[in-house]
């Protein structure tokens, strides 16, 4: 399944800066006002409203990739017990 590159033509900001937004915003789960905030501690002043416009044009194609990329959920691994050395001798946890 090949997504076709998304299409930045038309807007004031360059696409380094939305898809940096965007991905902020899927991959961190983080709210647009704090999206807003972490781009203007880089001196780029964009309001929340513009990044939620943006997440809804480019954000499907993102989140897909972003998943995507995560791997197979589901294989969980639990530790019971491990063998540490401490001080050269090793330990039963």
């Amino acid at each position: 399944m090949n997504h076709p590159a998304p299409r930045y033509q038309g807007y004031r900001f360059p696409p380094e800066i939305i898809s940096h937004a965007v991905w902020l915003y899927y991959r961190f789960t983080l709210s647009l006002r704090d999206v807003e905030d972490l781009l203007a501690q880089r001196g780029i002043v964009v309001s929340y409203e513009t990044i939620r416009q943006w997440c809804e044009k480019f954000g499907p194609g993102y989140a897909a990739r972003l998943k995507r990329r995560q791997g197979r959920l589901g294989d969980t691994w639990h530790l019971d017990e491990v063998f540490v050395t401490i001080r050269g001798r090793r330990q039963y946890l």
